[in-house]
């Protein structure tokens, strides 16, 4: 599925559109693992969110996963040049 196949709250301009009313916002404070924190740092580098945006959209596409899974069904991905389907689990 491409990035722009999925119903995902992208940057702070689009969050309007995908119900959350300007200014509905909720501070958290989290303790990321060492992986967690390279994750974080990777993707701001790499798409130019901010850290905010890039939990905010991980967030979204784990609740998309969950629903999808706890609905009965499935979700699955496909490396860059390969024709296997690999179904995505957290565990």
């Amino acid at each position: 599925m491409a990035k722009s196949d999925a119903t995902l709250p992208g940057r702070a301009h689009e969050n309007a559109a995908h119900g959350d009313p300007p200014g509905a916002k909720e501070r958290v404070t989290v303790n990321l693992t060492g992986r967690g924190a390279a994750a974080l740092s990777d993707l701001v580098r790499r798409t130019g969110d901010s850290k905010t945006d890039v939990i905010n959209r991980a967030l979204s596409v784990y609740e998309l996963v969950e629903r999808i899974t706890d609905e009965g069904g499935a979700v699955f991905v496909r490396e860059h040049g390969s024709a296997e389907l690999e179904r995505v689990r957290f565990l």
